[in-house]
């Protein structure tokens, strides 16, 4: 009778411990500010290269994005047992962005087009030339 009741004792204790390790973690949101963000062109080379990361560097790990390009924001939801933070904005960096307080890397910086700069280096909206909207078409 006792091995019994430790058989089936073990058995439950196994089958606790394997549901908790197989209970996803629940998804985060962060906000990433970016002065390079801000045109619609921008948003949509982004969009495409965070998709094409998140598909093999990120395993997967970016559930959702959410752009406002008139103050230069993304926020994101992804999965914290997959991506962290910081490896978020090292991939918008290697697409040429800016990331909060880290800067785009340099050469992935020189083949965005002129819109997508940084303000001081010419880029972003011009005066009377709102580009936040995709252009009809």
């Amino acid at each position: 009778m006792h091995r019994i009741l430790l058989f089936f004792g073990l058995f439950f204790f196994s089958f606790l411990s394997l549901k908790a390790q197989v209970m996803p973690t629940r998804a985060q949101w962060i906000t990433i500010k970016s002065d390079n963000l801000k045109c619609w062109e921008c948003k949509e080379r982004l969009e495409k290269y965070l998709i094409s990361e998140n598909e093999s560097t990120l395993d997967n790990g970016i559930l959702q994005r959410r752009y406002n390009l008139i103050s230069g924001e993304i926020r994101i939801q992804y999965s914290s047992d997959r991506v962290q933070p910081d490896m978020i904005r090292t991939v918008i960096n290697n697409a040429g962005f800016d990331a909060d307080n880290q800067k785009a890397e340099e050469d992935a910086y020189k083949l965005l087009p002129p819109i997508c700069k940084r303000a001081e280096d010419g880029g972003g909206p011009q005066k009377g030339k709102p580009c936040h909207l995709e252009p009809n078409h």
